[in-house]
């Protein structure tokens, strides 16, 4: 960027510019505490507001976290790389294996909060699932915990005469999840879709994921069809932004 451009940017912008640079070098390392609003100020002159919005910029990019009381600091939690085709491969749940185990590695992943309910399905849902707007669906919701961190919460949708006295029923589904399952009830998944998109968090989700301000969140919608393209489950997944990568490798 010329000298020119960087003097037209806002002053926020340039500092917040300065404070990555010196994150990327390694002056600052993850965890260390970065400059507060008035080191900002008396280093820069500039306004609180400006010192403010600056620190702002580098906490909705997730490289850095707001600690109350204590300050903003580099965020120390490793992004999880979501390889969004591998992990749905049937040699994964097929097998007995999570389709996490592709993303985390050697990194462990809780599911601290499961409730299993029956419902009738939300008109969205029924569309998908070929049924009524009403009628008794399963929903599972979750929210599954990295590193301490929440990193996503999901809630999938399956027909509840379908899975009906199965484990999906029950909060452990047991070696390779949901998919397996599904497999053993002769719905085995052979296709699936993912919709992507964002925006900015409800208050609920922002809690729930514990997201730092100005953090969007990625929603992805899955659907998994069986043989004839009969759909057997809704996924839908809201995903701190700043703790993913999503990775979609093939072939040409």
């Amino acid at each position: 960027m010329s000298t020119e451009g960087a003097k037209r940017q806002p002053k926020y912008q340039r500092i917040a510019d300065e404070l990555r640079d010196a994150i990327q070098s390694g002056r600052y390392q993850p965890g260390d505490r970065l400059p507060g609003e008035n080191d900002l100020m008396a280093g820069h002159g500039v306004a609180r507001m400006t010192a403010r919005q600056a620190l702002g910029v580098l906490q909705s990019e997730g490289i850095a976290e707001s600690r109350k009381g204590a300050g903003v600091f580099v965020r120390s939690f490793r992004p999880l790389r979501r390889q969004g085709i591998k992990r749905l491969a049937q040699s994964q749940w097929g097998e007995g294996r999570s389709v996490w185990a592709v993303d985390t590695e050697d990194r462990t992943l809780v599911v601290d909060q499961v409730s299993v309910t029956e419902q009738g399905a939300p008109e969205r849902v029924a569309r998908v699932l070929g049924v009524e707007q009403g009628d008794p669906v399963c929903v599972r919701s979750r929210r599954f915990v990295l590193d301490d961190k929440p990193v996503l919460i999901a809630t999938s949708y399956l027909l509840a005469s379908l899975v009906a006295g199965s484990a999906i029923t029950q909060e452990d589904t047991g070696p390779g999840g949901i998919y397996a399952r599904l497999a053993e009830l002769g719905s085995k998944p052979v296709h699936f879709r993912e919709e992507i998109r964002s925006r900015m968090p409800s208050t609920d989700e922002a809690e729930q994921l514990k997201l730092s301000t100005g953090t969007p969140v990625m929603l992805i919608c899955r659907t998994a069809f069986a043989d004839e393209g009969r759909a057997v489950e809704v996924n839908e997944m809201t995903l701190d932004s700043a703790s993913y990568i999503l990775e979609y490798a093939f072939d040409a």
